[in-house]
């Protein structure tokens, strides 16, 4: 057994996640040696529990979008790692899912990221991971943030949630899709070449 596959096995087992492991759910991200770019997300959706699958949703079909991947490169390739910010599906709560659990990441990323030497970025999707990753280097708020995603780069590249509910964001926001969206997929290109 491999580091990773070790440190699968603690997640599994910790008693914080004792609820999930005795409804026979495994904790859901992919990490592998080989790794060049990390997504980091909020948390597995309703969906991506029921099928196993992280980012099968309509948010997942425009991430995939942004990044000018198919489904079989998001999945199949190695080089690519879903690390969200908790790997258990939290809930729904009052407007969407209720957020990633406090200190779950703190635990678990830093045993993962070791195990992936080779990681040329990381996308943070969203406020949490933005939070969590940038802290004190991160804006005011997520729009200012990912308006100055350049000052980021290679480390990390910040990203709006691609949620359906986000699409306010992105009318209000078309410099987005003009600007960051192709130099995300030139960025992805490069790093996967």
């Amino acid at each position: 057994m491999n580091k990773l596959e070790q440190i699968k096995k603690q997640i599994s087992s910790d008693p914080l996640n004792a609820v999930f492991t005795q409804r026979g759910i495994d904790p859901l991200y992919k990490a592998e040696e080989e790794a060049r770019i990390i997504i980091v997300g909020q948390a597995p959706g309703r969906i991506a529990e029921e099928t196993g699958l992280y980012w099968n949703d309509l948010s997942g079909d425009r991430l995939r979008e942004w990044m000018g991947i198919d489904r079989e490169v998001f999945y199949e390739s190695d080089l690519i790692a879903q690390v969200p910010m908790d790997f258990y599906y939290p809930g729904k709560g009052k407007s969407g899912d209720m957020p990633p659990r406090k200190g779950f990441a703190e635990k678990w990323h830093p045993l993962l990221l070791q195990e992936m030497p080779d990681v040329k970025t990381i996308l943070l999707v969203g406020a949490y991971a933005q939070k969590y990753y940038l802290n004190k280097r991160a804006k005011l708020n997520l729009t200012e943030t990912v308006r100055a995603y350049k000052e980021y780069l290679p480390e990390f590249f910040p990203l709006v949630h691609p949620s359906p509910l986000n699409l306010g964001w992105l009318k209000k926001n078309p410099w987005f899709e003009l600007e960051v969206v192709p130099t995300l997929q030139e960025f992805i290109r490069d790093i996967l070449a």
